[in-house]
Protein backbone atom coordinates (compact mmCIF):
# COMPACT_ATOMS: atom_id res chain seq x y z
CA UNK A 1 0.00 0.00 0.00
CA UNK A 2 3.12 2.58 0.92
CA UNK A 3 4.56 1.65 -2.45
CA UNK A 4 1.78 2.27 -4.33
CA UNK A 5 1.50 5.95 -2.36
CA UNK A 6 4.94 6.85 -3.24
CA UNK A 7 4.47 6.09 -6.99
CA UNK A 8 1.38 7.99 -7.05
CA UNK A 9 2.96 11.04 -5.15
CA UNK A 10 6.02 10.64 -7.73
CA UNK A 11 3.63 11.05 -11.10
CA UNK A 12 1.86 13.65 -9.33
CA UNK A 13 5.26 15.55 -8.63
CA UNK A 14 6.17 15.02 -12.02
CA UNK A 15 3.44 16.22 -13.57
CA UNK A 16 3.29 19.25 -11.61
CA UNK A 17 7.07 19.58 -12.47
CA UNK A 18 5.97 19.28 -16.38
CA UNK A 19 3.49 21.38 -15.91
CA UNK A 20 5.70 24.21 -14.23
CA UNK A 21 8.31 23.84 -17.27
CA UNK A 22 5.89 23.82 -19.91
CA UNK A 23 4.48 27.17 -18.46
CA UNK A 24 8.36 28.43 -18.43
CA UNK A 25 8.71 27.56 -21.71
CA UNK A 26 5.89 29.33 -22.57
CA UNK A 27 6.88 32.52 -21.20
CA UNK A 28 10.13 32.37 -22.25
CA UNK A 29 8.10 31.88 -25.50
CA UNK A 30 5.98 34.77 -25.15
CA UNK A 31 8.71 37.43 -24.20
CA UNK A 32 11.13 36.11 -27.06
CA UNK A 33 7.94 36.35 -29.41
CA UNK A 34 7.33 40.20 -27.86
CA UNK A 35 11.23 41.34 -27.70
CA UNK A 36 11.83 40.04 -31.58
CA UNK A 37 8.37 41.71 -32.56
CA UNK A 38 10.23 45.06 -30.59
CA UNK A 39 13.39 44.80 -32.67
CA UNK A 40 11.01 44.12 -35.74
CA UNK A 41 9.55 46.79 -34.99
CA UNK A 42 12.81 49.18 -34.49
CA UNK A 43 14.04 47.46 -37.61
CA UNK A 44 11.33 48.39 -39.59
CA UNK A 45 11.61 52.29 -38.13
CA UNK A 46 15.32 52.46 -39.35
CA UNK A 47 14.48 50.57 -42.82
CA UNK A 48 11.72 53.71 -43.35
CA UNK A 49 14.20 56.30 -42.01
CA UNK A 50 17.17 55.06 -44.79
CA UNK A 51 14.18 55.59 -46.92
CA UNK A 52 13.51 58.91 -46.55
CA UNK A 53 17.73 59.36 -46.41
CA UNK A 54 18.01 57.62 -49.93
CA UNK A 55 15.30 59.40 -51.21
CA UNK A 56 16.53 63.22 -49.99
CA UNK A 57 20.18 61.85 -50.98
CA UNK A 58 18.43 61.14 -54.32
CA UNK A 59 16.73 64.45 -54.55
CA UNK A 60 20.22 66.32 -53.74
CA UNK A 61 22.20 64.34 -55.99
CA UNK A 62 19.11 65.26 -58.98
CA UNK A 63 19.65 68.88 -57.69
CA UNK A 64 24.00 68.61 -58.44
CA UNK A 65 23.34 66.76 -61.45
CA UNK A 66 20.90 69.67 -62.74
CA UNK A 67 23.35 72.18 -61.82
CA UNK A 68 26.05 70.62 -63.12
CA UNK A 69 24.41 70.12 -66.55
CA UNK A 70 23.98 74.02 -65.83
CA UNK A 71 27.36 74.81 -65.24
CA UNK A 72 28.09 72.86 -68.24
CA UNK A 73 26.04 74.48 -70.57
CA UNK A 74 26.86 78.10 -69.68
CA UNK A 75 31.15 77.24 -69.58
CA UNK A 76 30.39 75.82 -72.87
CA UNK A 77 28.93 78.89 -74.03
CA UNK A 78 31.85 81.09 -73.14
CA UNK A 79 33.51 78.57 -75.75
CA UNK A 80 31.56 80.13 -78.34
CA UNK A 81 32.90 83.59 -79.01
CA UNK A 82 33.55 84.66 -82.00
CA UNK A 83 36.61 82.75 -83.56
CA UNK A 84 37.74 85.56 -85.70
CA UNK A 85 38.85 87.16 -82.62
CA UNK A 86 39.15 84.72 -79.76
CA UNK A 87 41.07 81.91 -79.06
CA UNK A 88 39.55 79.36 -76.73
CA UNK A 89 42.96 78.39 -74.30
CA UNK A 90 41.16 75.24 -72.87
CA UNK A 91 44.05 74.45 -70.07
CA UNK A 92 43.84 78.12 -68.52
CA UNK A 93 40.22 78.38 -69.38
CA UNK A 94 40.55 81.78 -70.85
CA UNK A 95 40.31 83.04 -74.66
CA UNK A 96 43.41 84.81 -76.12
CA UNK A 97 42.03 87.92 -77.85
CA UNK A 98 43.73 87.48 -81.47
CA UNK A 99 44.80 90.96 -81.90
CA UNK A 100 47.98 91.58 -82.84
CA UNK A 101 48.44 94.87 -80.42
CA UNK A 102 51.80 95.75 -80.73
CA UNK A 103 52.82 98.57 -78.39
CA UNK A 104 55.72 100.09 -78.23
CA UNK A 105 58.12 99.85 -75.00
CA UNK A 106 56.95 101.44 -72.20
CA UNK A 107 53.55 102.52 -73.82
CA UNK A 108 49.98 101.72 -72.73
CA UNK A 109 47.75 104.47 -74.42
CA UNK A 110 45.57 102.82 -77.41
CA UNK A 111 44.92 106.15 -79.32
CA UNK A 112 48.05 107.01 -79.49
CA UNK A 113 50.20 103.88 -80.16
CA UNK A 114 47.56 101.33 -81.85
CA UNK A 115 46.92 101.38 -85.66
CA UNK A 116 43.51 102.48 -86.67
CA UNK A 117 42.52 99.14 -88.71
CA UNK A 118 43.90 97.34 -84.92
CA UNK A 119 41.65 100.00 -82.92
CA UNK A 120 38.99 98.78 -85.19
CA UNK A 121 39.28 95.08 -84.53
CA UNK A 122 39.78 95.75 -80.60
CA UNK A 123 36.34 97.52 -80.79
CA UNK A 124 34.51 94.66 -82.62
CA UNK A 125 35.62 91.85 -80.03
CA UNK A 126 34.45 94.34 -77.54
CA UNK A 127 30.91 94.14 -79.18
CA UNK A 128 31.40 90.46 -79.83
CA UNK A 129 31.65 90.44 -75.79
CA UNK A 130 28.32 92.60 -75.31
CA UNK A 131 26.84 90.95 -77.56
CA UNK A 132 27.65 87.29 -76.07
CA UNK A 133 26.53 88.52 -72.57
CA UNK A 134 23.59 90.25 -73.33
CA UNK A 135 22.41 87.32 -75.46
CA UNK A 136 23.47 84.42 -72.36
CA UNK A 137 21.72 86.85 -69.68
CA UNK A 138 18.26 86.64 -72.25
CA UNK A 139 18.84 82.94 -72.12
CA UNK A 140 19.81 82.28 -68.43
CA UNK A 141 17.83 84.87 -66.68
CA UNK A 142 19.60 85.91 -63.23
CA UNK A 143 23.11 85.01 -64.91
CA UNK A 144 26.07 86.89 -63.45
CA UNK A 145 29.33 87.16 -64.71
CA UNK A 146 33.01 88.34 -63.76
CA UNK A 147 34.63 89.70 -67.02
CA UNK A 148 38.40 89.75 -66.45
CA UNK A 149 40.41 91.85 -68.83
CA UNK A 150 43.99 90.62 -68.64
CA UNK A 151 47.14 92.52 -69.93
CA UNK A 152 50.83 90.93 -70.73
CA UNK A 153 53.99 92.45 -71.46
CA UNK A 154 57.05 91.53 -73.68
CA UNK A 155 60.27 90.80 -71.99
CA UNK A 156 62.46 93.85 -72.41
CA UNK A 157 64.23 96.52 -70.83
CA UNK A 158 61.56 98.38 -69.53
CA UNK A 159 61.70 97.88 -66.08
CA UNK A 160 58.02 98.49 -64.94
CA UNK A 161 56.53 95.73 -67.36
CA UNK A 162 54.64 94.39 -64.50
CA UNK A 163 51.84 97.77 -63.80
CA UNK A 164 52.74 98.36 -67.63
CA UNK A 165 50.23 94.99 -68.24
CA UNK A 166 47.86 96.43 -66.04
CA UNK A 167 47.70 100.06 -67.89
CA UNK A 168 47.48 98.45 -71.17
CA UNK A 169 44.03 96.03 -69.71
CA UNK A 170 42.71 99.38 -67.85
CA UNK A 171 43.21 101.17 -71.28
CA UNK A 172 41.49 98.49 -73.35
CA UNK A 173 38.50 98.83 -70.98
CA UNK A 174 38.33 102.25 -71.01
CA UNK A 175 38.40 102.35 -74.68
CA UNK A 176 35.73 100.34 -75.00
CA UNK A 177 33.63 102.41 -72.73
CA UNK A 178 33.78 105.53 -74.56
CA UNK A 179 33.29 103.85 -77.98
CA UNK A 180 35.07 103.82 -81.11
CA UNK A 181 35.99 107.55 -82.11
CA UNK A 182 33.30 108.04 -79.25
CA UNK A 183 30.69 106.70 -80.98
CA UNK A 184 28.44 103.58 -79.74
CA UNK A 185 30.34 102.69 -76.14
CA UNK A 186 30.39 99.34 -75.43
CA UNK A 187 28.84 99.37 -71.55
CA UNK A 188 28.56 96.21 -69.52
CA UNK A 189 25.54 95.79 -67.23
CA UNK A 190 26.55 96.46 -63.54
CA UNK A 191 24.07 94.22 -62.63
CA UNK A 192 24.98 91.19 -64.57
CA UNK A 193 28.64 91.57 -65.00
CA UNK A 194 31.58 93.03 -63.15
CA UNK A 195 34.42 93.97 -65.01
CA UNK A 196 38.33 93.28 -63.26
CA UNK A 197 41.36 94.59 -64.89
CA UNK A 198 45.01 92.78 -64.12
CA UNK A 199 48.08 92.88 -65.65
CA UNK A 200 50.53 89.33 -65.69
CA UNK A 201 53.39 91.90 -66.95
CA UNK A 202 55.97 89.45 -68.68
CA UNK A 203 55.09 86.54 -66.95
CA UNK A 204 58.32 86.75 -63.95
CA UNK A 205 56.22 87.26 -61.02
CA UNK A 206 52.14 86.47 -61.97
CA UNK A 207 53.34 82.90 -61.71
CA UNK A 208 51.36 82.96 -65.56
CA UNK A 209 54.27 82.65 -67.44
CA UNK A 210 53.33 79.31 -69.28
CA UNK A 211 50.78 80.81 -71.15
CA UNK A 212 52.80 83.31 -73.31
CA UNK A 213 53.97 82.95 -77.05
CA UNK A 214 58.26 81.70 -78.07
CA UNK A 215 57.79 85.63 -79.84
CA UNK A 216 57.99 88.09 -77.15
CA UNK A 217 56.69 90.68 -79.01
CA UNK A 218 52.90 88.65 -79.49
CA UNK A 219 52.85 88.85 -75.77
CA UNK A 220 51.63 92.37 -75.77
CA UNK A 221 48.42 91.16 -75.92
CA UNK A 222 45.10 90.54 -74.17
CA UNK A 223 43.73 87.57 -72.48
CA UNK A 224 39.95 87.82 -71.57
CA UNK A 225 38.75 85.56 -69.08
CA UNK A 226 34.72 85.25 -68.52
CA UNK A 227 33.10 83.26 -66.11
CA UNK A 228 29.66 82.70 -63.55
CA UNK A 229 30.38 83.94 -60.07
CA UNK A 230 30.47 81.64 -57.58
CA UNK A 231 26.74 80.58 -56.62
CA UNK A 232 25.09 81.86 -59.43
CA UNK A 233 24.29 78.29 -61.21
CA UNK A 234 21.78 77.15 -57.81
CA UNK A 235 20.11 80.20 -57.85
CA UNK A 236 19.52 79.84 -61.81
CA UNK A 237 18.34 76.25 -61.43
CA UNK A 238 15.41 77.16 -58.59
CA UNK A 239 13.11 79.45 -61.10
Amino acid sequence: MAEKISKSFFWASYADLMTSLFFVMLMLFVVAVVELNKKNVELDKKNVELGEQNTIIEGEKEKLEVQLKKAQEIENATKGLDPVYFEYIGPYKKHKLKIDVSFPIGESDIKKNVPESTKQELYAAGMKIKEFMDSTITMHNGIQYLLIIEGQASKDRYSQNYELSYKRALALKKFWEEGYDKKDPILFSQENCEVLICGSGDGKQSGTGLMRETNERLNQRFLIHILPKPGIIDEITKQ
